[in-house]
């Protein structure tokens, strides 16, 4: 265990140190104050008023940036080693390759959390300090989203990055596969259902697949319960989950996916980096 948090210090250290982390986290806090300053808290869309509607839209905004800012910045943490040749060294420390693997996970997900939980709590002090009323419901689930979010595409990118064998490749990769959870999946599924070669049952569930489709799902439900602004989609989602149900699918069906890449990116690095 204290290897694990040695290498997850080590981790958040070089982290802290990197000019990304400073864009990082300027950016989702940049995101905030303007959000205050163009006034999003006055206006009223969609019935959203208030801290309600700052967070609505703070939370799209985020799905559509944090996971290509994991991604790029996490597929350098195996590949980026791998060819700097730091594995050589490793060999010769007093530390596990699951603590060293398991630890950069553990503070790259500490560095990644914390400046968009940051600023969603900064949205809370100003809110408190105008006097606006603050949806304490809203903004649990928003930071469990967003929690389980980090966690997911955390996963994926070290998943990446075991897999490629350079920087380059890793990062092209990471890229891919954000633009395909940001719009490919959505389109070709749309063209296939337009072409009805499959149900629109059957176009939904397989839509639910992409961890970013879940994330908007789940952010819209905590405003509309019927989902009625997805249109006849709101029906196999409800029908399948539930309101409730499918909140707690939010949460769990990510979390899991991430896990699951992590796990399965450890058993490939343990497999082909070293002997």
């Amino acid at each position: 265990m204290k290897q694990l948090w040695l290498t997850a210090k080590l981790d958040i250290v070089e982290s802290l140190r990197a000019r990304w982390f400073l864009i990082y986290t300027l950016v989702f806090g940049g995101i905030v104050a303007l959000l205050f300053l163009f006034g999003l808290t006055e206006s009223r869309v969609l019935g959203f008023i208030g801290l309600s509607r700052l967070l609505v839209t703070y939370i799209q905004l985020t799905m559509a940036i944090l996971p290509i800012f994991v991604l790029i910045t996490t597929v350098r943490s195996v590949a980026g080693d791998r060819e700097a040749g730091v594995y050589e060294y490793l060999l010769s420390l007093p530390v596990s390759l699951a603590a060293w693997f398991w630890g950069k996970i553990l503070g790259r997900y500490i560095v990644i959390f914390l400046p968009v939980f940051g600023a969603m709590v900064l949205a809370v002090l100003i809110a408190l300090i105008q006097g606006i009323e603050v949806p304490w419901g809203i903004f649990g689930y928003y930071t469990a989203l967003l929690a389980v979010m980090a966690a997911c595409f955390l996963g994926i990118g070290m998943l990446i990055s075991s897999l490629a064998r350079t920087t380059d490749m890793a990062q092209g990769a990471a890229f891919l596969v954000w633009l395909t959870f940001l719009l490919f999946l959505d389109l070709i599924l749309l063209g296939v259902m337009i072409q009805g070669k499959i149900s629109p049952e059957l176009a939904v569930t397989l839509a639910l697949a992409n961890p970013l489709q879940v994330f908007r799902t789940a952010a819209l439900a905590m405003f509309d319960p019927q989902l009625i602004v997805l249109g006849p989609s709101a029906y196999v989602i409800l029908d399948l989950f539930g309101a409730l149900g499918y909140k707690i699918f939010a949460l769990v069906y990510p979390l899991v996916l991430g896990i699951g890449a992590a796990f399965t990116g450890f058993l490939l690095f343990r497999r082909g980096d070293l002997p």
